[in-house]
């Protein structure tokens, strides 16, 4: 008994299979998180080293290329950069795809456990980063402080930061822009020679007096007893009592050479947002947890918390990620389900019978619904991509219930009972539609094997869409049968109502019929003109594609935008913050959609993972940007943002601007960057060639802004050591270096310990001794006897300037010049920038090269290339294993490459970049279209079996499969169409796709129903004369054989 057959007599059983699949799916969808994008497979490895009060040089010399060396061994690495800046080191590391980046991280360990011992003294241990989406901050809070602003840190770590951190599913919980509180110990050095002191001595005292002691065990009586020297100060006040020497027989106290101060670290990163000083608060999630219920949960504890903080500490919102995701989602629900209307009416108009829309339209949820089990059972989640492909597949779903219902309503009409009917009309199509359907996976099961960028979109979409397609056949060949069973009746006649109303519908779709015959049988015997303007169409698109701009991805308007402005190099923080209050004030008026405003200035601490990631320094400016939603405001995010830079003109004071609407450059919906990479050691010859680039890109039209990644060069006294004389007095470069740091850095002496909190005790010379070169020449050397020496004495202090950061890419100095469009795509600019490059006069050591998105966008473009081939190759063996024949499925090929003029047209007259979304229409074309020629094909070749001519055979088939053709096609559009037009948050994303199936779906689909019938005549022509010189050649020789027979007959008598 076969499936459908059994699926009819038993349709209780079948039924309930379904509504079973239903309860789990809707069980599984209760289940499921909500996020963004899928978990993306991460390929970046990152390692941060600290090494405080080190130059950018100093840091690639001494932590930078050894780490390099090392790190450099290991396997499948594709890109090694690292990022020298003062105090900091950043190496990243960038893997092939496909390798498991845990494996990669245990390698990274090993390898630095190696090295640890060979890197300064003062370098802090190597940290390990894994990028991945959960480093992506989903929650960004800014605070505002008055009088509680000293101790601020304090106040969020403990009433803000340790709750949240609690809060199950949260990651980390950062403060930034709150200065840390730090015991400083100022010294005075004239005090501290007049006493035979140190700054090394004094902080050695502090450490020692500074501790608790054990002392073990003992016993008294019964009893046993701890003993324990108790000797950590309770107040910082205490310490100026602490005996630090002795001078002629009396004490020296820690007063007498020095005053202990309960304050902030110095040159501390400030935060401001809506004017007011503050902070912000950056939340991350662990891995795998769901965004959006994780910050409903923070949203939720907020209040609470904000009871508990001072009253002068208030709590705002700068980013909030979940209401992007929930607002996106909400986005593409509502395409989900105007697709769906929109594919149900389709159904009705054609049919024109509301039993007949039912049945097909059952088969839309069964199918949508059953995916949801596959995302649970995977670990996925609700997100934009399993999302869409509800929205791809509802057009598509209909496809193989309508082939089968047709068939059945045939069979009634003949007379059929409804049971016969449904078991025979569906045994007649079964392998067809079997077969369409392996057209289909054969589109979207290669998707599931992309790695990179694009494999984070399509792995999951590719897995979605099969799913899907094999329930909705499943469902095609079971559940529709069954209810064509119950429901469908021989066509009684209809009211006089519908009659009335549908009867329109019925006249347009039988002159339809009518007009397509005569163009079909026109066709047919014109046939060379057919074909011919069909060429021309092609090349008249191929004509069009050049006209057509390239990029990566669509950026989204997730109304987040953030800017870094430099001011020339050495500008004091108090400047830079003047300015920022003049811009936010400016800006807030001026562009009302703003509604949360935060900038920071000044150099940010060494444990701040997130400031330390991005450019920060005392003569930098950050701003981060929340606008309202994009339905609420008449100004896009790009718009505000070129707005910005026209403001910007106004302050000449800023060396460098970059304004990134999005906030993140490349990658997915974020801002393109044209990325142009120089090569070379020389700093002041890639300095440069940059330059000159940078003046000649900003001449392009549609660039916005040009960023050179090296900043200006910093202004710096380094001081010359004579080693000779050094060895004279017993010192070493070293030890020297070291003292000069202890006086102007500092040397934490101890941790000072209070409410479970620690600051750092740090000594150095108080701040007016270390305000010019007088007080750098005069400090006194010591070496081991204690013999003293100025540094004038034995060395000299220079200016120089050195570059605030220094990049390597593969081990070798690099500086990126970065081109912003704006009114013009990313490829065009690319394509701009090679020209001037091939202009220029570049030395033989230098080498420049585009990268960044462009390089992404182009091995994207490879891939898909690649993959579109494989597709149709795959496609191709499906059709010719089908039919038992190589002619037929290379006729249905023909509409493959009209779908593609139809995407290229659609493109053109739409003003739609080709992008990743738009490439991705093309290769799903490749499946829809060639159903359309298969169902042409499959009854040509039934009504030659009939004993029809060819002509006839045609125009019949044509005739009897245009509409169904047409519906499956309509469906199909109609289904893309909300996504097309859509204008919801994230829609931006989709819509090149929509556009590109539509576009190519259109015009593919007007061609295959005329170019793929005549293209059939053509060969089938050829086949019927190649047939009749075999049937003349055997008459001929059957002719030949009978004259001569006698004649052979007496011949082999004789012999």
């Amino acid at each position: 008994m076969s499936l459908y057959e059994g699926a009819v007599k038993r349709p209780i059983m079948t039924f309930l299979c379904f509504i079973a699949i239903v309860i789990f799916g809707l069980f599984s969808l209760s289940r499921l998180p909500v996020d963004l994008y899928p978990d993306i497979e991460t390929n970046t490895i990152m390692v941060m080293t600290a090494y405080p009060g080190a130059s950018a040089s100093d840091i690639e010399n001494n932590v930078s290329r050894p780490l390099e060396s090392v790190l450099n061994t290991i396997g499948n690495l594709k890109h090694i950069t690292s990022r020298s800046s003062e105090n900091m080191s950043l190496i990243q590391m960038q893997f092939e795809y496909g390798h498991d980046i845990n494996e990669l991280t245990n390698d990274v360990r090993d390898k630095l456990d190696l090295i640890s011992s060979r890197l300064p003294d003062n370098a802090e241990t190597p940290v390990i980063f894994k990028f991945s989406s959960d480093m992506i901050p989903i929650l960004i809070l800014s605070v505002q402080a008055e009088e509680s602003q000293p101790a601020l840190h304090k106040i969020l770590d403990d009433g803000v930061s340790n709750p949240l951190a609690r809060i199950p599913g949260v990651g980390t919980v950062s403060v930034a822009g709150a200065p840390k509180r730090e015991i400083q110990v100022y010294c005075d050095p004239n005090k501290l020679e007049a006493c035979h002191l140190t700054v090394e001595t004094i902080s050695a005292a502090i450490g020692a007096e500074n501790r608790n002691i054990p002392g073990g065990n003992f016993d008294i009586g019964n009893e046993t007893y701890a003993l324990r020297v108790e000797g950590e100060f309770k107040d910082a006040r205490q310490m100026e009592n602490m005996v630090v020497g002795s001078r002629n027989g009396a004490n020296v106290y820690l007063r007498d050479v020095a005053r202990v101060i309960d304050t902030v670290e110095e040159r501390a990163q400030e935060s401001f947002a809506n004017d007011k000083r503050g902070g912000m608060i950056v939340v991350q999630k662990q891995s795998g947890a769901n965004t959006v219920d994780i910050a409903r949960k923070i949203l939720k504890r907020l209040p609470k918390l904000q009871k508990n903080l001072p009253s002068d500490v208030k709590l705002g919102i700068i980013w909030d990620s979940s209401e992007n995701i929930l607002q996106t989602i909400r986005s593409l629900t509502e395409t989900v389900l105007f697709a769906l209307l929109f594919v149900v009416l389709v159904i009705f108009l054609f049919l024109g019978r509301w039993r007949a829309t039912l049945i097909i339209s059952v088969a839309i949820p069964f199918s949508l619904i059953a995916s949801f089990i596959y995302l649970a059972i995977t670990g996925n989640s609700i997100n934009i991509i399993s999302l869409s492909s509800l929205s791809i597949a509802i057009g598509m779903v209909v496809d193989d219930a309508i082939v089968v219902l047709e068939n059945v309503t045939t069979h009634i009409e003949r007379g059929s009972a409804p049971n016969q009917a449904a078991v025979h009309g569906t045994n007649e199509v079964a392998i067809s539609v079997v077969a369409s359907t392996l057209t289909m996976i054969a589109v979207f099961f290669p998707l599931t094997m992309i790695t990179g960028m694009t494999g984070v979109l399509f792995k999951q979409l590719g897995w979605m869409m099969c799913t899907i397609m094999v329930v909705s056949t499943v469902a095609a060949l079971t559940l529709t049968p069954m209810l064509c069973s119950r429901l469908l009746r021989l066509q009684k006649k209809p009211s006089k109502l519908f009659r009335t109303l549908y009867r329109p519908i019925r006249q347009v779709l039988d002159k339809l019929d009518v007009q397509y015959a005569r163009m079909l049988g026109w066709a047919v015997r014109h046939r060379k003109t057919m074909v011919l303007s069909c060429v021309a169409f092609f090349a008249l698109s191929m004509i069009f594609a050049g006209q057509i701009h390239s990029e990566f991805f669509p950026m989204q308007d997730n109304g987040y935008i953030t800017t870094s402005f430099e001011l020339p190099v050495g500008t004091r923080k108090e400047v830079a913050r003047e300015l920022g209050a003049k811009l936010s004030e400016e800006w807030r008026k001026k562009y009302p959609e703003i509604q949360v405003c935060s900038y920071s200035v000044g150099q940010a601490d060494s444990d701040n993972t997130f400031a330390s990631m991005r450019d920060n320094g005392s003569h930098i400016l950050s701003f981060s940007f929340s606008l309202s939603n994009a339905e609420d405001r008449e100004r896009s995010m790009v718009e505000i943002a070129d707005g910005m830079r026209e403001d910007l003109k106004a302050y000449p004071e800023f060396t460098k601007i970059s304004i990134v609407p999005g906030g993140q450059n490349g990658g997915m919906g974020g801002q393109s960057t044209a990325d142009f990479e120089i090569y070379g050691y020389d700093l002041a010859t890639t300095d440069r060639i940059a330059a000159e680039l940078k003046e000649k890109l900003l001449k392009v039209n549609g660039v916005s802004e040009v960023n050179i990644s090296r900043g200006d060069y910093l202004p710096e006294y380094q001081v010359d050591f004579d080693r000779e004389k050094l060895a004279m007095h017993g010192l070493n470069l070293s030890t020297a270096g070291t003292i000069l740091r202890n006086r102007i850095y500092g040397a934490i002496a101890s941790r000072y310990r209070e409410d479970g909190d620690e600051s750092d005790i740090v000594v150095r010379y108080a701040p007016e001794f270390r305000t010019n070169l007088d007080d750098i020449e005069n400090i006194l050397l010591y070496n081991n006897q204690g013999h003293a020496i100025r540094v004038r004495d034995v060395g000299t202090v220079v200016e120089r300037f050195a570059p605030p950061a220094i990049e390597r890419k593969d081990r070798e100095r690099i500086v990126t010049v970065s081109a912003i469009p704006s009114g013009a795509a990313l490829g065009t600019v690319v394509a701009e920038g090679k020209k001037i490059i091939k202009g220029m006069e570049i030395p033989p050591n230098i080498k420049v090269q585009a990268a960044g998105t462009f390089e992404d966008q182009a091995e994207a473009f490879t891939d898909l290339g690649i993959l579109a081939v494989i597709i149709i190759l795959l496609v191709f063996i499906v059709m010719a294993a089908q039919f038992e024949s190589l002619t037929y499925p290379f006729i249905i090929m023909f509409s493959v490459p009209f779908a593609v003029s139809g995407v290229l047209m659609a493109l053109f007259l739409t003003r739609t970049t080709l992008s990743v979304m738009s490439l991705l229409g093309a290769i799903m074309l490749i499946g829809i279209v060639v159903k359309n020629g298969i169902v042409l094909i499959d009854y040509i070749i039934l009504c030659r079996e009939r004993g029809l001519s060819v002509i006839t055979s045609v125009i019949t088939s044509g005739k009897s499969r245009l509409r169904p053709v047409l519906m499956t096609t309509m469906t199909t559009i109609l289904g893309m169409l909300p996504m097309a037009i859509g204008s919801g948050q994230g829609s931006e994303m989709w819509r090149p796709m929509g556009v590109a199936v539509i576009g190519g779906l259109t015009v593919s689909t007007l061609l295959t129903l005329l170019l793929v019938p005549v293209l059939y005549c053509s060969f089938a022509g050829v086949g019927i004369k190649r047939q009749r010189r075999k049937l003349r050649k055997s008459r001929e020789s059957d002719a030949y054989y009978q004259e001569q027979k006698d004649r052979i007959i007496k011949t082999k008598q004789t012999r």
